[in-house]
C-alpha cells in the first residue's frame, strides 16, 4: 500500500455471501445516532434515538431466542456503570435467573462498548450484556471492543469497525464451508463484471454495517487524500520553528498525506420564511417528560465573595404544580444558550437580518443518507433565533464528521488543509488538543477560519440537541412543603481562543443572571424570606427514577460522602430524617455519617450552620469535615485535606458499618478525582480490615453495589 492509502474491506455486494445469510442484526443502546456519534468520538449522550431499530428490548422484528444470523451490539454506559435507559428492558429480560445456560447457544455476536475511563465502572453497560450473553451460551464471532471517550472513542471504534468485515467473512466461511465461499467469491467476480443487481439481503447487510460508519453514505469508509506541502524544502525550516495551534500545524503533520473521512451526505433542505412576529415560549422545546414552569422564590449565595468558586442555593415554588420528589432525586432544568453567543453566531453566518424568520425543514429529495429524518429536537415553525437559543447545543465540541463537512465550505487553501488535518486520522492528536480538550465550539471554529461559510442546513444537521441540565434536589418536601431547593457552582473558565475571554457555563451562567433580582448575599440567610422583586420563571422536568434514596429501613447506618456541592442531596436526607424523628420519636434510627470537604472553612463551607444544627440535635451522628487549602490548626496535626483522608482515619468504624451492620454508603460529586479516590480508599480499607487482597476487596465493593448499598451520584 502507498503512503496514506489503506485497503478497504470488501463489502457484501462484492463478496456474495451464501444465500442462506439473510441479515446482519445491529442493536445499539444509548442516546445517540450511531453514525454520527460513535465514529466521531462523542459520548452517546448527545442525540435522540435514531430509528425504531433501537427499541428497548431489541428490534421487534427479530427474535434472539431463535435468531441464527450474526448479531452486532453497540452499548454505552450511563450513571454509575448502568446500561442506558434504552437497554434496561433488554438487560432485565436476559438477567432472568430461570433462563437455561444454553438459552442463546445458537447465537453468535460481536459487542462494542462505549464508556469513559474517568468513571469508576468503565464500559460496564457493555460488560454486563457481554457477560450475561456468554453465561447463556452465546459465543463471539468477533472480539469485544471497549472505546474510551476520555481519550477519543475513534481510537477503538474505527479499527473495530474496520475489522468487522473480516470477522463476518470468517464467520460465514466457518458456517457454510470454504468450498461454498470459494464458489461465492468466484461468482461475485463474475457478477461484478456483468453489473448484475445485488441481492436484497446483501444490500441489507451492507446498510446495517454502514450505520456504524461516519458518513452513512454507502461510499467507502474514507477518501484518501495525498496532499503534500507546497515548496516543502524552502518552508520546512520556518514551519519547524513555529508552534502548532488550532489554525496551524507543524511537521510531520503539515507535510503528511492524510486519511480523511468521507463527506457526510446532506439531507436537510431549509427555507427561511418571513412571518409577522409571533410569540414563542419554552413550551415549544421538545421533552419526553412533563415540563413544569415554576417561579424562583429565593436565591442565596452560600460562599463569600473571595471564595474561588461562587455557590448559589435556589428555591423553586412548586406548590401550584404536580411536581413531586423525594430526597436523593434529581430533576432536569431547561436552559437557553447565551444570548450574546447566539447573536455572534447569527452575525458570523450573516443571518442577523433573518433571525426572526421561521425555519421550515424538509428532507432533500435526492439525499443519499439512509433513513434520513427531520431532527425531532427542532420544533416546527419556530424562528431561527428561538432554535439557536433553545434547541441546539451551539457550545458543543464539533465532531470530526462536522469538521469534514466544513472543509467543503472553506475557500482558503491553508484553512481547508488545516480542517482536513483536524478531521484526519493523522491529525487525531491535534484534534484532541485544540478542539476536543480545548472545548472549541462552532463559533470558535468559524472565527478561526474566516473563509468557511457553511449553509444553515449544515448546522441543523450536525449541532446536537441542547440538553437539559440535571441537578440534585437539596431539600425534603417534609421540611419544605411546596418548595424545591438545588445548589450549583457558577462555572467560569477561560476560552482557548484568541483573544482569550472569560466564559460561564451555559446553564449556571444563565441561572446566575436570572436570579440576580432575588439574590440574597448573606451566606447564612437560607431561612430568610425572599425580596419583593418579580420572581423569575424556569422550566423543570422530573428525571427517571433512580436508587439514590434513603434505605427503607431507618435503623440501618448510612455513610454520606459529599464534598462541595456534592453535599446537596444529603441536606435533603438530613432534613427528611429530622422530620421523621419528630413524627415517629419511638422508632430506632441508625447512625448517619457525613464526610464533607471544601477549600476554606471561612469561605466555602456550604450549609455550615445547618450541618452544625443537625449534628447538635443528633440527627447527624458524625460530621467529618476537611479543608484542602487551610493549614492544620496545630503543627503536629497530620493534614486531612480531602474526604478520602478522613475516611481512612475512620477505617475500622466504616468497615464495621458496611460489612457487619448492613450499612449503606452514598457518594456524590466529582467523578474524575474524588469518586475514584474514595473508591480506591474503600478498597484499601476492606483489604486491610478484612485481611484480603485488593481483588477480593474490589469484589466486596462490587457486591455492595449490586445490593444497592454502595450508591453514587457523580459527574465529570
Amino acid at each position: 500500500m502507498r503512503g496514506g492509502q489503506k485497503a478497504t474491506p470488501p463489502s457484501p455486494a462484492h463478496c456474495d455471501w451464501p444465500s442462506s445469510v439473510r441479515a446482519l442484526h445491529l442493536y445499539w443502546f444509548g442516546r445517540g445516532a450511531l453514525a454520527a456519534t460513535v465514529c466521531a468520538g462523542a459520548g452517546a449522550r448527545t442525540a435522540e434515538p435514531r430509528s425504531p431499530r433501537a427499541s428497548p428490548a431489541g428490534p421487534s422484528q427479530y427474535d434472539l431466542k431463535t435468531e441464527t444470523a450474526p448479531l452486532v451490539v453497540v452499548v454505552s454506559t450511563t450513571g454509575t456503570g448502568d446500561p442506558p435507559d434504552t437497554a434496561r428492558k433488554f438487560v432485565k429480560k436476559i438477567q432472568d435467573k430461570t433462563l437455561p445456560g444454553d438459552f442463546f447457544a445458537h447465537l453468535r455476536y460481536g459487542l462494542l462498548g462505549l464508556g469513559d475511563s474517568e468513571y469508576t465502572y468503565f464500559c460496564n453497560g457493555g460488560k454486563v450484556i457481554d457477560k450475561r450473553l456468554q453465561e447463556l451460551g452465546a459465543r463471539h464471532f468477533y472480539d469485544t471492543g471497549h472505546a474510551d471517550d476520555c481519550v477519543g472513542l475513534e481510537l477503538v471504534v474505527e479499527p473495530w469497525i474496520d475489522g468487522l468485515w473480516a470477522a463476518l467473512t470468517k464467520h460465514f466461511v466457518s458456517s457454510k464451508g470454504i468450498e461454498e465461499m470459494s464458489v461465492a467469491l468466484t461468482t461475485a467476480s463474475t457478477v461484478s463484471q456483468k453489473m448484475d443487481p445485488v441481492k436484497p439481503e446483501l444490500i441489507h447487510i451492507e446498510s446495517q454495517v454502514e450505520l456504524l460508519r461516519l458518513d452513512d453514505s454507502g461510499r467507502k469508509d474514507s477518501e484518501v487524500l495525498e496532499q503534500n506541502a507546497v515548496n516543502r524544502d524552502q518552508s520546512s525550516a520556518l514551519i519547524a520553528e513555529l508552534e502548532s495551534s488550532l489554525t496551524r500545524s507543524i511537521p510531520p503533520l503539515s507535510q503528511a498525506s492524510l486519511n480523511i473521512p468521507a463527506l457526510p451526505p446532506e439531507y436537510l433542505q431549509v427555507h427561511l420564511h418571513e412571518s409577522p412576529g409571533q410569540e414563542e415560549s419554552q413550551e415549544s422545546v421538545t421533552s419526553v417528560d412533563p415540563v413544569f414552569q415554576v417561579p424562583v422564590s429565593k436565591a442565596v449565595q452560600l460562599t463569600t465573595n473571595d471564595a474561588i468558586k461562587t455557590t448559589l442555593l435556589v428555591e423553586l415554588d412548586i406548590s401550584k404544580t404536580d411536581f413531586s420528589y423525594q430526597p436523593g432525586d434529581a430533576f432536569n432544568l431547561i436552559c437557553p444558550n447565551s444570548d450574546s453567543e447566539v447573536q455572534s453566531l447569527l452575525q458570523r453566518l450573516q443571518l442577523t437580518d433573518q433571525r426572526e424568520h421561521l425555519v421550515l425543514l424538509k428532507i432533500k429529495a435526492d439525499t443519499k443518507k439512509k433513513g434520513a429524518a427531520l431532527p425531532q429536537h427542532i420544533p416546527e415553525r419556530c424562528s431561527l433565533q428561538f432554535i439557536l437559543t433553545w434547541c441546539l447545543e451551539i457550545r458543543a465540541v464539533p465532531k470530526k464528521a462536522f469538521l469534514r463537512a466544513l472543509v467543503d465550505c472553506t475557500s482558503d487553501g491553508a484553512e481547508k488543509r488545516r480542517l482536513q488535518e483536524l478531521c484526519s486520522r493523522q491529525g487525531a492528536a491535534d484534534y484532541n488538543r485544540f478542539v476536543r480538550d480545548a472545548c472549541a465550539n462552532l463559533l470558535d471554529l468559524l472565527l478561526a477560519f474566516p473563509s468557511c461559510q457553511p449553509p444553515l442546513s449544515l448546522l441543523l444537521e450536525h449541532l446536537p440537541k441542547l440538553q437539559p441540565r440535571p441537578y440534585s434536589c437539596a431539600s425534603s418536601s417534609l421540611s419544605h412543603p411546596g418548595k424545591l431547593h438545588f445548589v450549583f457552582n457558577i462555572v467560569e473558565f477561560l476560552s482557548n481562543t484568541t483573544p482569550v475571554v472569560l466564559r460561564r457555563g451555559v446553564c449556571t451562567g444563565w441561572l446566575a443572571t436570572l436570579v440576580e433580582s432575588v439574590l440574597q448575599p448573606n451566606r447564612h440567610a437560607s431561612h430568610a424570606d425572599g425580596g419583593k422583586a418579580v420572581a423569575p420563571q424556569i422550566s423543570i422536568s422530573p428525571r427517571t427514577a433512580n436508587s439514590f434514596h434513603l434505605p427503607n429501613d431507618p435503623s440501618v447506618p448510612i455513610i454520606m460522602v459529599g464534598p462541595g456541592t456534592g453535599v446537596a442531596p444529603f441536606i435533603g436526607f438530613l432534613q427528611h430524617r429530622e422530620k421523621l424523628q419528630e413524627q415517629h420519636p419511638d422508632e430506632h434510627y441508625g447512625a448517619m455519617w457525613l464526610f464533607f470537604g471544601c477549600r476554606h472553612q471561612e469561605r466555602d463551607y456550604l450549609f455550615r450552620e445547618e450541618l452544625r444544627h443537625f449534628h447538635k440535635h443528633g440527627i447527624l451522628t458524625h460530621l467529618k469535615v476537611s479543608f484542602s487549602r487551610d493549614s492544620p490548626a496545630r503543627e503536629e496535626q497530620a493534614p486531612v485535606k480531602y474526604v478520602q483522608d478522613n475516611i481512612q482515619l475512620h477505617s475500622k468504624q466504616l468497615a464495621r458499618l458496611l460489612l457487619h451492620e448492613n450499612g449503606y454508603i452514598y457518594v456524590c460529586g466529582d467523578a474524575k478525582n474524588m469518586a475514584r479516590d474514595v473508591n480506591d480508599t474503600l478498597v484499601e480499607i476492606i483489604s486491610k480490615e478484612v485481611g484480603v487482597d485488593k481483588l477480593d476487596a474490589m469484589k466486596t465493593l462490587a457486591t455492595l453495589k449490586e445490593e444497592k448499598r454502595y450508591l453514587q451520584d457523580i459527574w465529570s
